[in-house]
């Protein structure tokens, strides 16, 4: 019984100082660490998203592996990497004694056709890596699909097909690269979530679905960025009185978000920060209280109008093979 007392107030007291931690990160911001040098695969490079976060972290000199299962977006990111890397090193090239300096070290750029929504093709692609490039230093899993049908009209193979990208390939591409990672106590794996995955909507419960799924030297970072206004999710609305309040993220600052986090070890980040409160209150009122603020919010339909385009358009698409 002295055991079990002692323990919980020693847990009391670690509960307290985390708190205190985490006040005087809110008053003193980390400083950020370096990633020169390192290497970085970026799942779903040629999307949005994972296109910001590869010239983010090409700008700090890291070494650069794109994976995409489209080969020519790929391409275009990797293009804007090399064009990065050469604006970089313009500034650190000087002469010295009629000798033009070189860099000591000339970050790469490496692509993939990769469908982590294959085992398979996720770990054959990563021993590539390891022939070709090294070892994984941070590994950012970006790569995310949407079926964009409501529940009972999707498709039973788009629902597999979301879950097995969005969740089932997070565990893969870990596995593929943990390992090496914790013999060398060194790395940072980063997960692409999404505010949904902490509150459902009506829609793309197969999407909210999947994103929830998703040694002290191994950092994780989780990032749960509220509706991103990109590709993938553009027309999605709230109620419109309350849209100007909480609009759509832009890309960039999402990315620019996620990358304070990424670079100060930060285990989780929600962006905006309201998120962290509502997902507070998610957690202590109750599950009708919940309902009547994400109806008031129109959070319930927020997808509505996503769906309708994206049935629209596939509409189009049909009627122009059938002519």
């Amino acid at each position: 019984m002295v055991n079990i007392a002692v323990e919980f107030f020693v847990v009391i007291l670690k509960v307290l100082w985390a708190i205190v931690v985490a006040g005087l990160k809110w008053l003193i911001r980390p400083k950020e660490k370096s990633v020169a040098g390192q290497v970085c695969l970026i799942t779903g490079a040629g999307g949005e998203l994972g296109r910001l976060f590869a010239k983010e972290f090409a700008r700090r000199r890291a070494t650069l592996v794109l994976w995409d299962i489209n080969s020519h977006s790929n391409e275009e990111t990797a293009e804007m990497v090399r064009q990065i890397y050469r604006e970089e090193d313009n500034p650190m090239s000087r002469a010295v004694d009629g000798v033009e300096e070189v860099p000591p070290f000339q970050p790469q750029v490496y692509t993939y056709v990769v469908d982590v929504g294959k085992r398979e093709s996720v770990y054959s692609t990563a021993e590539k890596v390891r022939r070709e490039v090294g070892e994984v230093d941070l590994l950012i899993n970006n790569a995310g699909v949407v079926s964009g049908h409501h529940l009972l009209e999707c498709p039973d193979e788009l629902i597999e097909r979301t879950m097995v990208v969005n969740c089932h390939a997070h565990f893969w591409t870990t596995k593929a690269f943990l390992p090496k990672m914790l013999e060398m106590n060194h790395g940072h794996i980063v997960t692409v979530a999404s505010s949904l995955g902490l509150f459902s909507t009506a829609g793309v419960e197969d999407y909210c679905a999947s994103k929830f799924g998703a040694k002290d030297g191994i950092k994780m970072t989780l990032v749960c960025p509220y509706l991103v206004d990109t590709g993938m999710f553009r027309g999605c609305r709230i109620r419109k009185e309350i849209e100007p309040f909480l609009p759509p993220l832009r890309p960039e600052f999402c990315v620019t978000q996620s990358m304070r986090a990424i670079l100060t070890d930060q285990p989780m980040i929600c962006t905006p920060r309201i998120v962290y409160m509502v997902n507070f209150m998610k957690s202590i009122l109750p599950f009708e209280a919940i309902v009547c603020m994400y109806r008031f919010l129109g959070a319930d339909k927020c997808m509505y109008p996503f769906l309708a385009q994206r049935k629209e358009a596939m509409n189009n698409n049909e009627a122009k093979n059938g002519i």
